[in-house]
């Protein structure tokens, strides 16, 4: 049978039809497309399949027919980057091959077999090559079929953007064969059926019906898995002809009338201008039919916010879209999976629109459905970007109402509370019933979707929308195989869950009910608990009380006498009572515990069972007792859904509230629901004049501000209409002192979306109205609308559509504009109330997207100021980790247990002897309690060991945590813990064995927190600072990290490959390993735990090497487990503790973690999902190289690694130099199309060592001293910088040290022997001279790298330079410049100056133990230790701004001249504490508040000391402070006059000795002992340089202080220019080494 031909261009040259493919497609080519030459070009995933065959089928048909037509084949890699200028350049090549004989000509013709990617391409090769020549599009996907095959455009990709590159080129013919179809993949299927929807949409909706009664037959052959053949379409041929056969018509027809997209073909664009903008921020991981499935939905949202569309056809869209597995939202559960929950800000959306080529200049046109089927205009229409901002955001601002003669009708949506229970009632019954004004919002659409996954019925929508046609199936109802999920939807968990019961066993004999976050808190207990009695099956599955529930199919409800408590909610009445005729027998209800929460509601079930044929008698002699007969439903032919009340209370408010008038036309006195007297019991006592009829409701408010409060107001009969009142009640006032309104009888709000009086009160505070929480109501006390504030940071809604709509209403009269969160929330009963707000009402919206504005990542982001809680066993270190946390954030320390003595004063044995253990415990629950509402920002708060014993403890510390707080676990080796324990005397004695105390709290602190932190066991390093382990630790779990966008910000980073099998055995040489690296990769997987041999180390284990690794180098961390398909050596089915030792680096707050790809799906979303502030580098290794850069095989691993990855490694295998090019063309495509994403990507082997090289992000790379290489090729970072160097990547630079006298300086050996060893090929120089202006043309020479600048220069200089760091700003004075990247600077240079004196004197003074003192103790107040500075010049201020910056406190400042050191003071804020020393007075005031511990010399040393300077130094360094002496009494040997520092001696010989330790201790001990030491410790840093001991150093050493020579500083301002010149940190060993001459 001939296929169906389409017209287009007045020609038939489309063809639609199962089995094309082959002798059909030759045969009419030859006939109708006749050439000598036929070239087929298709992708290397279609080849295989289908190019055989066809070349078969040619060679024989032109076999037959004597032709001498030949038919050439070409390939190329599949997937979007294969639509490029370089592809398109290689088919040309070829075509124009000279070995061609004879060559493509004129006459060739071109057959595209592909999807869009191929037939945009193809058609562009074709209307370029030799200017054009005929080509055919055969579609393989069914995006292709029905919309890029069709109609003659072509393009190709560039770096700015899609399709930017093309042309208008008209197939020669279209074959369209359906049965490619039957081997399309799932997801791509779904994506095509968007574009078919979209057709019919805009133009037909007889059509639209057709896709919405076939969508269950549709869906079932399109989830078969797919297959070569035509088995998985079977069942629906025609249908499926139908729907594309329908498609391509209208298109055909509108390109023929609008070829060149003059206006009618826009309207093909439905969908595609706010889905084209998530597609260019979403793609690869979100498809194109997926993205314009969304923008639909939104662009027909946006419609009816103009007014053009009802709501009765978004949602029918919505439904038809989501029908065919389409996402409808960008929060779409399937979306944010797939997109790694990617926010999509709406000044990007917006952005990308308004490139969009339909745009009339900056006027954005978008299609606007004006119904199924047909548009607003025959073209896209202009729409405000205002408008479109209102739609895009999560939040909405209403303005305040202008208008004061307003006088509008206003007709609310159907009720929910009728639609729900008419939904199940005509479910339940037999026959078709229409239903009109249904609801269409969130709840009736999941109650819609439930019933008809249990078979209870099928719907189809008549009259654009307007009516719902539901068939019942009389009750019987069949299991549902997969979870149903109910979302937020209170109304429906509780009548489904009953309906649930009555399913019959099919295929699965089960039912799963389950919904969001908020729905598993809700209760059902009640309702359950009756089911359960009545011999229902329903268990819970979690918390009791509580969805998700199972429900046991087949087993039904017994009937008889159901016993159900109902002062909770009515909702469980009613669906006992609609259920309740198909029980086995007839059933008497009695609600028990009291009077039945809203009684109306109930009321209104009886009624429509009645209306249903069900007639319910409610008993004489028994009090809230009701006897339901056996039966079944009988669905009347049309039902018709009274408006919603609660709803129609919003409207009339508005108009009480703005003294306007509004009318509701469908409400009045007759109607069924008890919120229809809010009009007579609540705003006519509040002053406004109310006509009711039975059917209507007319309100006009007092003039604006004259609202009456209400006394007392009884709202039992309509609970939901209490928040409408209480915003009413907000700006009503009397004459009266105070304006209080009560309300009462509405106790069950508080178990609504949310508690609603609570959230009344919390919010209503936010306007500065005072509100009282009471035990069934509220108070509110009235203010004048004008003194409302501006709520801060608006109004939360709890997903609470009534508190949203509520407080819109309050927005219309508060003077300033009222934020209004979770805007779509109102969707659950009124989906268009912010379209009604700017509509009838004339008010002014803005959108506003809070999570762009308040730099929300995640709804898990927490606020920076939350106190943060340590807990761990005693002995941990919690105390101590927890006072230097304190010390690190600024914040205040408390130790619980401390409190608590101090509130009970007793200590802790005392309160355990007088009250008991159980005494003991419940005081420390009601400290936890207490300090989480007094002490909740801004606290580091150390609980007891045993705060983990009470459930209830636990639950507060998990609620803290999940609430965005930190909660962090402090551990160390259990066998130091357990020692602690044994000689530990300030706390009772454990009544258990410590280690089984131990073992029972571990899964507990676990539980409640969510952050480790591991003190570690470790010989520490030599210039490791424990300190600053935990303060990484803490700037990533607090969010303050910047890792990421520090080497972001350099040209060339590395990150070091550790392969050692024990990090502590490791550590000495780790500091010397890191040197020129950025990052530190931990590989785990090559750790060698010594409890697991030849097995994955352990998580205790690994931490322990985690805490090691961040004490020994200052370095971010990249966690690596490498498995042994990706060239590692941890197992590859090891999945659990891959997982395991995954979560851990993100407790412990590690700055990068590798994740592979490969793994399963559900552990990479679990820790991408939990990932917080570590950052993902998403990784694929192919060390078998079945992979290459040139045919698009890695390309769907770089799209999957960017669902999770914030940094992408790939790695391949280089077989010849080509892979290395190949690979920099990837690289290339890939930062063109995702430039925000770095990535990693560079070939193993002695042939890829050139991709290390060439990769300039993150190259990992080896080191000498390591044992091995991590990977094949691995090269050291100073190897490719040399390479790099020799490549001119990058460029030699001079560098120069500007002075005089400097001819000595040690500057240049030092800074040039850095050069070389860290393979820069830089030099460095003096430059002798003391006039300035010679500096000026060799800092502006293009090869001036930076510079040293000493004497005369450090303040001339500052004018010739662009920008000066705060730093040298404060001291006055520049010793160091740096040339800026000129890429910040359009091209030009720029010179900033710094002062690297202050960071040298501060990691001298820090090497020899220098440091003030920390809090220890519930002392708020950090007891600063004082500091001295002698001589008033340029160092001495460098001096002054040092202590300044190492917390000392005063600063003594000694000199000669008074009035000198007076201007050097006044320099300086305040808060510097710098006390003036002059006279004998003053130095013995200066020792008796707090002698000096630090003193830095910067006076000159080649005479002799001042005699008054003299005498005032001796008070000075003779002072001691009193704990000078040790504990035992005996003096200090390292710092007495008896162990003086030698002359020539290496100070770190002498003040590093208290690292130097020959004992193993965990770090909080080390950091509590060398504070203890350096308590002790007094140091004297000497800044002059000559001579080697100067007569201050010999004077102090005589006083017992110990000394460090001014060349020290030399090495450790050095290694600061260093750094801030290269970017590469070195060692200071190695500068100072050169410094003193050892290297």
């Amino acid at each position: 049978m001939a296929p169906t031909k389409v017209s287009i261009l007045g020609k038939e040259d489309i063809a639609v039809d199962y089995n094309l493919w082959g002798s059909y497609i030759v045969h009419d080519l030859l006939v109708n497309v006749p050439s000598s030459t036929y070239i087929l070009i298709t992708d290397t995933n279609l080849h295989d399949k289908y190019v055989p065959s066809f070349e078969a089928v040619f060679s024989d048909i032109v076999s037959q027919r004597g032709s001498n037509s030949r038919l050439l084949l070409y390939q190329i890699p599949p997937g979007e980057t294969s639509k490029s200028r370089a592809t398109k350049a290689g088919i040309e090549d070829w075509l124009l091959a000279d070995k061609r004989d004879p060559p493509c000509d004129t006459k060739s013709v071109i057959i595209a077999l592909g999807g869009g990617v191929i037939g945009d391409m193809i058609g562009f090769v074709a209307a370029t090559f030799k200017r054009g020549i005929r080509f055919v599009q055969v579609p393989t996907s069914l995006l292709a079929m029905v919309d890029s095959s069709i109609g003659g455009k072509t393009a190709i990709d560039t770096s700015a953007g899609k399709n930017l590159i093309g042309a208008f080129w008209q197939p020669a013919k279209i074959y369209i064969d359906l049965n490619f179809l039957n081997s399309l993949p799932i997801r791509e299927f779904i994506n095509g059926m968007a574009e078919v929807i979209k057709t019919a949409a805009i133009w037909d909706e007889k059509e639209f019906q057709r896709l919405e009664d076939n969508a269950s037959d549709v869906m079932a052959a399109i989830c078969t898995p797919p297959e070569v053949g035509d088995r998985r379409l079977s069942g629906v041929h025609s249908i499926i002809k139908s729907l594309v056969l329908g498609s391509v018509r209208v298109k055909a027809h509108v390109v023929s009338a609008d070829e060149r997209e003059g206006g009618l073909r826009n309207l093909l664009n439905f969908g595609h201008s706010i889905g084209h903008a998530y597609e260019g921020i979403l793609t690869p991981q979100i498809l194109h039919g997926e993205c314009v499935s969304i923008g639909m939905v939104l662009e027909a949202v946006l419609a009816r916010h103009l007014g053009v569309l009802d709501g009765g056809a978004v949602a029918r869209l919505a439904k038809c879209l989501s029908s065919y597995g389409l996402p409808t939202s960008p929060i779409d559960a399937k979306v944010q999976r797939r997109s790694a929950n990617k926010h999509c800000t709406v000044n990007q959306l917006l952005s990308v629109m308004g490139v969009d080529k339909k745009n009339d200049g900056k006027k954005k046109r978008i299609v606007l459905l004006a119904g199924i089927g047909r548009t607003f205009e025959r073209q896209a229409s202009v729409v405000s970007d205002r408008d479109i901002r209102v739609i895009l955001s999560s939040g909405v601002i209403v303005n305040p109402s202008s208008s004061e003669s307003l006088e509008v009708s206003c007709t609310p949506p159907g009720s929910k509370s009728i639609s729900n229970r008419a939904l199940v009632l005509a479910a339940l019954g037999g026959g078709e019933c229409r239903i009109k004004n249904l609801l269409h919002s969130d709840d009736t659409e999941v109650m819609l979707n439930a019933l008809f996954k249990l078979k209870g019925a099928t719907f189809a929508w008549e009259e654009s929308g307007e009516v719902l046609v539901v068939k019942g199936n009389s009750g019987r109802l069949e299991a549902h195989g997969e979870e149903l999920y109910l979302g937020n939807a209170g109304t429906a968990s509780r009548f489904i869950t009953t309906v649930a019961t009555l399913a019959a066993s099919g295929s699965q004999e089960f039912s799963i009910l389950t919904g969001n976050d908020r729905m598993k808190k809700r209760p059902i207990g009640p309702l359950v608990e009756a089911l359960q009695a009545n011999g229902a099956g329903v268990e819970y599955m979690e918390s009791k009380g509580s969805l998700p529930l199972n429900v046991k199919a087949g087993q039904g409800m017994k009937g008889g006498d159901i016993n159900l408590a109902a002062t909770v909610s009515s909702q469980y009445v009613s669906s006992l009572l609609m259920c309740a005729p198909y029980a086995d027998n007839d059933v008497t209800l009695r609600l028990v515990g009291g009077k039945p929460i809203s009684q109306l509601y109930i009321d209104m079930t009886t009624a429509m069972m009645a209306s249903f044929g069900i007639r319910v008698r409610k008993s004489t002699t028994e009090d809230h007792t009701y006897h339901i007969p056996r039966g079944r439903y009988v669905n009347p032919s049309e039902y018709t859904i009274e408006s919603d009340a609660s709803s129609a209370t919003y409207p009339l408010a508005i108009a009480a509230i703005t003294g306007t008038t509004c009318t509701v036309p469908n409400i009045g006195s007759a109607s069924l629901q008890g919120d229809a007297r809010f009009a007579v019991d609540v705003l006519k006592p509040m002053g406004c004049k109310v006509e009711q009829t039975k059917t209507s409701t007319k309100v006009t408010g007092p003039p604006k501000g004259s609202l009456r409060p209400i006394d007392e107001v009884d709202m039992e009969p309509m609970t939901d209409a209490f928040l409408t009142a209480s915003v009413l009640a907000a700006v009503a006032q009397s004459s009266q002192v105070r304006s209080t309104t009560k309300i009462v009888g509405i106790a069950n709000q508080r178990v609504k979306e949310c508690n609603r009086i609570k959230a009344m009160k919390d919010e209503l505070d936010k306007f500065g109205v005072t509100c009282r929480e009471l035990p069934d109501g509220i108070e509110v006390e009235g203010v004048h609308y004008s003194s409302l504030s501006k709520p801060l940071g608006g109004v939360h809604c709890y997903d609470d559509h009534r508190i949203a709509m509520s407080f819109s209403v309050l927005g219309t009269i508060c003077p300033h504009g009222t934020l209004i969160q979770e805007r779509e929330c109102v969707g659950k009963t009124w989906p268009g109330w912010w379209d009604t707000l700017r509509q009838p009402f004339g008010l002014q919206l803005e959108g506003v997207d809070l999570e762009e504005a308040y730099q929300l990542s995640s709804k898990k982001s927490r606020e920076s100021d939350l106190s943060i809680f340590i807990i761990g066993m005693r002995g941990a270190g919690k105390t101590t980790t927890g006072s230097l946390a304190a010390s690190l954030l600024g914040w205040q320390f408390v130790d619980l247990d401390t409190h608590m003595e101090e509130v009970a004063r007793q200590s802790i044995p005392e309160i355990v002897k007088s009250s008991g253990w159980t005494g003991f415990r419940n005081k420390e629950l009601d400290i936890l309690q207490e300090i989480l509402q007094e002490k909740g920002k801004k606290h580091i708060l150390a609980c007891g060991g045993g705060i983990v014993e009470m459930p209830e403890a636990r639950r507060l510390l998990v609620d803290f945590q999940r609430a965005g707080g930190l909660v962090i676990f402090v551990q160390r080796d259990v066998e130091d813990i357990m020692a602690f324990l044994q000689i530990d005397k300030t706390r009772p004695a454990y009544v258990e064995d410590p280690r089984d105390v131990w073992l029972r709290r571990k899964p507990w602190y676990r539980e409640c927190s969510n952050h480790e932190y591991y003190s570690a066991k470790a010989r520490p390093v030599r210039g490791a600072r424990p300190l600053g382990g935990l303060e990484r630790f803490l700037k990533t779990v607090t969010g303050q990290g910047q890792a990421l966008d520090l080497i972001r910000a350099k040209e060339q980073t590395y990150f070091v490959s550790l392969t050692v099998p024990d990090v502590a055995a490791a550590a000495p040489m780790l500091e010397e390993v890191a040197v020129g690296s950025d990052a530190v990769e931990l590989r785990v997987d090559l750790l060698e735990d010594p409890q697991r041999k030849g097995i994955p180390p352990s998580v205790d284990f690994v931490a322990s090497q985690v805490a090691v690794l961040r004490c020994s180098t200052s370095l971010p961390v990249i966690f690596t487990v490498r498995t042994q398909s990706q060239g590692g050596k941890m197992p590859n089915n090891a999945h659990e503790d891959i997982q395991n030792l995954l979560q851990l680096a993100l407790r412990m707050g590690v700055e990068f973690i590798d994740l592979e790809i490969h793994l399963p799906e559900d552990l990479l979303r679990s820790i991408s999902q939990s990932k917080n502030n570590t950052k993902i580098i998403a990784s694929h290794h192919d060390p078998q190289a079945t992979l290459s850069w040139s045919n698009g095989s890695w390309v769907p691993h770089y799209n999957r690694a960017l669902l999770y990855g914030d940094i992408i490694k790939l790695v391949g295998v280089a077989k010849s130099q080509s892979d290395n090019t190949s690979l920099m063309q990837f690289r290339s495509w890939a930062l063109s199309a995702h430039p925000s994403v770095p990535i990693i990507a560079i070939n193993m082997g002695i042939e890829g060592q050139l991709s290390r090289i060439q990769n300039p992000f993150l190259t990992p790379v080896s080191h000498p001293a390591l044992p091995f290489k991590a990977a094949p090729g691995q090269l050291s970072a100073a190897e490719i910088r040399t390479a790099l160097s020799l490549h001119g990547v990058i460029k030699p630079k001079n560098f120069y040290l500007f002075g005089k006298p400097i001819a000595q300086s040690r500057s240049p050996a030092m800074h040039n022997h850095l050069f070389q060893t860290t393979g820069l090929p830089h030099r460095y120089h003096l430059l002798e001279t003391d006039n300035v202006m010679d500096l000026e043309s060799v800092i502006r020479h293009p090869d001036f790298g930076g510079a040293s600048v000493t004497i005369p220069f450090k303040l001339p200089i500052m004018h010739l330079l662009d920008d000066i760091d705060a730093a040298a700003k404060t001291i006055g004075a520049v010793n160091t410049i740096v040339v800026d990247d000129p890429s910040r600077h359009a091209g030009k240079t720029y010179l900033r100056g710094y002062n690297t004196d202050w960071t040298g004197m501060r990691l001298v003074l820090s090497n020899a133990g220098a440091a003030a003192r920390l809090p220890l103790s519930n002392d708020t107040t950090t007891t600063r230790r004082s500091a001295l500075v002698i001589g008033g010049g340029g160092t001495a201020r460098a001096a002054i701004y040092t202590l300044h910056q190492m917390a000392y406190s005063p600063i003594h400042l000694l000199g000669r001249s008074r009035s000198k050191l007076e201007a050097v003071v006044e320099t300086f804020p305040q808060d510097y504490n710098i006390s003036l020393i002059t006279t004998h007075s003053e130095a013995k005031a200066a020792v008796a508040a707090e002698p000096p511990v630090v003193a830095i010399g910067t006076i000159p040393a080649d005479r002799p000391i001042d005699e008054g300077m003299l005498q005032l130094l001796q008070v000075l360094l003779a002072a001691k402070d009193d704990d000078d002496d040790d504990d035992d009494g005996n003096p200090d040997v390292e710092n007495s006059p008896h162990h003086p520092r030698k002359t020539g001696e290496k100070v770190s010989d002498v003040h590093d000795g208290d690292d130097a330790t020959t004992t193993t201790t965990t770090t909080t001990t080390v950091v509590a002992e060398k504070e203890a030491r350096r308590r002790k410790k007094r140091i004297l840093l000497e800044m002059a340089y000559k001579p080697a001991v100067t007569p201050l150093m010999e004077m102090a050493e005589k006083e017992g202080w110990m000394t460090v020579p001014g060349l020290e500083v030399l090495a450790g301002q050095g290694v600061g220019q260093f750094e801030l010149w290269t970017g590469v940190k070195v060692l200071w060993k190695d500068a100072r080494g050169i410094v003193f001459g050892e290297i």
